[in-house]
């Protein structure tokens, strides 16, 4: 009986989260993202760009902060730095990106795919793990395919690909992952550390930055219930360091994911569901 009633309230909980964001009538943050009060108030359109690790990282992970960005009118831009190819679907990854960014409002043309060659870290054989297949060269080994878990990346080489990057699209802000990169993911931790190593380099200091905020295992798949909890954690700081952005199109985050097909199983079905970042990002400033 008392299994019954956890339950129960789980369930009463999670159809009023979701009433709550879909009748946009919750409010977050205590003041408004990348809100401007010089120009009478009126807010100053940005050139952001996201900067993530594999095709579908944007549409799993990153759809509130998009949603938010590019229905008040700025410039969103994606800096993939790989194509996905640790299954060998590399090329249709690539196509399903363009696909999904159309989805989510971003323009064609302000979609970056990298398949970089030398972006993966050549290591020792004694740095190397069991768990990945090698190939030797030179008597070194790198790991082949370029991204996946375990395949470590340039972090000196990510900074300067991203600073190419601001530097041709006039970028004044970059959103990516945080030191744990949602999942735990390489490749996302690389992401972060490489826009960290940008922001430690005098020539970009005017380049703002913020970071998707990781959380524990049980608020990340308390799906809408964490619009709450997100709330809470934002309250606690200031508000120049912290915002909460909901997801006021949560269909979205399922449309633009439906677009990575070779990537749609039933898994990830399970996660843009029950994830918390289809409903709401916590953002950081770096």
């Amino acid at each position: 009986m008392a299994w019954l009633l956890i339950i129960s309230s789980v369930i009463v909980m999670w159809i009023a989260s979701l009433f709550k964001i879909l009748h946009g009538s919750y409010s977050p943050s205590k003041g408004a993202f990348l809100n401007d009060s010089n120009n009478g108030g009126s807010a100053k359109k940005r050139n952001v760009l996201l900067v993530v690790a594999h095709p579908d990282d944007e549409s799993m992970f990153f759809t509130p902060t998009i949603n938010y960005l590019t229905s008040r009118g700025h410039y969103i831009h994606i800096l993939c730095l790989s194509i996905g190819d640790a299954d060998g679907k590399g090329n249709t990854r690539k196509e399903e990106l363009y696909q999904a960014s159309a989805t989510l409002k971003v323009a064609h043309q302000h979609v970056k795919i990298l398949d970089h060659p030398d972006l993966q870290v050549l290591l020792d054989y004694a740095t190397t793990t069991f768990f990945y297949t090698i190939l030797r060269v030179n008597n070194n080994i790198f790991l082949n395919p370029q991204d996946g878990f375990g395949k470590v990346w340039n972090h000196n080489l990510l900074a300067k690909i991203i600073e190419e990057e601001v530097v041709n699209q006039g970028i004044d802000l970059i959103i990516t992952f945080d030191n744990y990169g949602v999942s735990g993911h390489c490749n996302h931790c690389d992401v972060h550390y490489g826009v960290r190593k940008l922001l430690l380099a005098s020539s970009q200091r005017n380049v703002e930055a913020w970071e998707l905020v990781s959380t524990n295992i049980f608020r990340k798949y308390s799906g809408p219930v964490d619009i709450w909890f997100s709330n809470l954690y934002s309250m606690q700081c200031s508000n120049e360091m912290l915002h909460c952005l909901v997801n006021e199109q949560p269909r979205k985050s399922f449309l633009a994911m439906a677009q990575h097909a070779s990537q749609w199983v039933w898994f990830r079905k399970l996660f843009v569901a029950f994830s918390t970042c289809t409903y709401v990002n916590t953002l950081r400033k770096m």
